[in-house]
C-alpha cells in the first residue's frame, strides 16, 4: 500500500525509515513531504527510491495510510491544507501528533467517516526498539490488526484507549528522554570514579543493556532481581540507601506526573 509520511522532520524521519528497514513496506511505496529540501535530501540519501515532495496533498492524495507527523500546532493548519484530497472511507490517517484527540482531526477533516488511529511510538522507532502506543476510531479489527503489525516490525506495540495516550506518552515517549538522564547522570558518576567519559559511558549503556535483556529473559520483577545483587551491608546495599536518602524512585514518579500536568 502507498503510505505517505507528511512532516518527515525527527519523528516522521525516523517512523519512515524504521518502515523501510523493517520492510514493513519498500522505499517505492512510500512518499515523504517537508517544509525544507534539506529534510528532503535525507531522505533521500536514506534511499533514493522514497519519493519527497513539499506539496503536502499531492502526497495525501496518492496515499492509502496517511502518516501524519507534524507539531501539535501546525496540525490544524495542514489538515485543512490537505482535506480537500481526501477519501473518507478510502484511506486510513495515522496521527503521530501529540495531544490532538479523534474529536479534534475530525473536526479538521469535516467528515467523521475516516478510519482514524492516534499512535505514539519513541524515537528509537527508527531502529526498531520503540514502544508504540496506538489508539483507533472507526476501524474495523481487520485495520487495527494491519497497523499493529505495521508498528510491530519497529518495536512493542500496545493497544489502548484513547484516554490513555497522554500517559503513554510521559511513560515511553517522554520515558526515553528519562531513561538516558539515567544512563548520563551515570556515566557523570562513573568519571567521578576514575573512569574516562567514554570507558563510563559504555560501560553504562551495557550495564543497563545487561539488566533489560536479564529482566526480559528470566520475565522478572525488578525488585527480585535487586534482592539477588543485594548483600546486607555490601557495596549495592549502601549504594541503593544513598539513592533512596536522595529520593531516587520519588524524583523519578514526579517527574512523569508532571509530563502530564
Amino acid at each position: 500500500m502507498k503510505t505517505a509520511v507528511i512532516g518527515s522532520g525527527n519523528m516522521g524521519g525516523a517512523i519512515a525509515r524504521g518502515l523501510v528497514r523493517g520492510a514493513v513496506i519498500s522505499a517505492a511505496d512510500l512518499i515523504c513531504t517537508a517544509r525544507t529540501e534539506a529534510t528532503l535530501e535525507k531522505m533521500k540519501q536514506f534511499d533514493s527510491e522514497i519519493s519527497v515532495t513539499t506539496d503536502n496533498a499531492r502526497a495525501a492524495a496518492q496515499a492509502d495510510i496517511l502518516i501524519l507527523a507534524v507539531k501539535p500546532w501546525l496540525a490544524e493548519e495542514v489538515i485543512s491544507g490537505i482535506r480537500h484530497v481526501l477519501r473518507p472511507g478510502a484511506q486510513t490517517i495515522v496521527s503521530i501528533v501529540a495531544g490532538v484527540t479523534f474529536s479534534q482531526m475530525q473536526g479538521w477533516l469535516g467528515s467523521e467517516d475516516f478510519t482514524l488511529f492516534r499512535v505514539i511510538p519513541n524515537t528509537a522507532v527508527e531502529i526498531g526498539k520503540s514502544v508504540t502506543f496506538i489508539s483507533s476510531c472507526n476501524a474495523s479489527p481487520d485495520q487495527v490488526q494491519m497497523l499493529e503489525d505495521m508498528f510491530s516490525a519497529m518495536g512493542l506495540v500496545v493497544s489502548v484507549d484513547e484516554e490513555m495516550m497522554q500517559p503513554a506518552t510521559a511513560l515511553a515517549s517522554c520515558g526515553i528522554a528519562y531513561a538516558m538522564k539515567y544512563i548520563q547522570s551515570a556515566a557523570e558518576g562513573g568519571e567521578s570514579l576514575g573512569f574516562s567519559k567514554s570507558q563510563a559511558l559504555s560501560i553504562v549503556e551495557a550495564t543497563v543493556d545487561g539488566a533489560v535483556a536479564l529482566l526480559q529473559a528470566r520475565a522478572a520483577d525488578p525488585e527480585d532481581e535487586i534482592r539477588k545483587v543485594t548483600t546486607p551491608g555490601g557495596m549495592t546495599e549502601k549504594g541503593l540507601r544513598a539513592m533512596a536518602e536522595k529520593g531516587f524512585s520519588e524524583a523519578v514518579v514526579s517527574g512523569l506526573q508532571a509530563s502530564l500536568k
